[in-house]
């Protein structure tokens, strides 16, 4: 995640957009792990579900669940 300064005020650019969908359940994703040169997309819930096992063996990990506590 990439935060622009503004004079106003602060922009966050995030890489998963609302189209980017959980590998196995279709809700919208906000991890994306790389394995073996391959992207997998998980929902919050699959992600913390699988996290333990995917760290091991993911050579990047890009966690925007925070998202989900922002103010809309």
């Amino acid at each position: 995640m990439t935060t622009l300064s503004t004079p106003e005020a602060a922009v966050l650019e995030h890489r998963l957009t609302a189209s980017d969908r959980c590998d196995s359940c279709g809700a919208q994703a906000y991890i994306a792990a790389e394995v073996n040169g391959s992207e997998l997309l998980f929902c919050a819930h699959h992600g913390r579900k699988y996290e333990e096992k995917l760290r091991a063996i993911a050579t990047s990990w890009h966690d925007e669940t925070a998202r989900l506590h922002e103010a809309v």
